[in-house]
């Protein structure tokens, strides 16, 4: 019976550490998700004509885009040692070995947006605006976003 316990007990506290470490992963993968819904569904489409200009839009996308990348460092302080599961791109395990250098990223994004901020007027502006911040999530991604699928 003592075995049975220990067992029982065992499992569930992987299953446990387990369930912890993806949420782990979520919360990370949530950020970047937020953080692409503002770059990419709203500024980025606007710049394509896809949806039409909406300086109401930008503005919020700019201040969730903004308020998101300030929470990237310390999202990113734990490495979940998982994927989200079904999820198309991770979080490679090179943030953890080289820290100091993700961190380091941040930023420069935190720049582009402020720099950006109040001087977008119309699309022309919209897009370079676009470029420079989406230059600078690029400049992380190339090494420290995995493609899963």
């Amino acid at each position: 019976m003592k075995r049975v316990m220990i067992v029982a007990t065992t499992l569930l506290l992987s299953a446990g550490a387990v369930m912890a470490q993806q949420q782990v992963a979520v919360h990370q993968d949530n950020l970047m998700r937020s953080q692409a819904k503002s770059l990419y569904s709203v500024i980025q489409k606007m710049t394509k004509g896809d949806i039409p200009y909406n300086q109401k839009a930008v503005d919020e996308a700019l201040a969730n885009l903004e308020a998101d990348v300030a929470k990237i460092a310390k999202t990113f302080e734990v490495n979940p040692k998982q994927d989200v599961v079904n999820a198309s791109y991770g979080a490679s395990p090179k943030v953890w070995q080289n820290k100091a250098d993700f961190d380091s990223k941040i930023p420069p994004v935190q720049k582009a947006i402020a720099d950006v901020k109040g001087k977008i007027t119309d699309v022309a502006s919209l897009k370079a605006a676009y470029t420079s911040i989406n230059d600078r999530c690029t400049d992380c991604h190339e090494t420290y976003r995995l493609k899963l699928k």
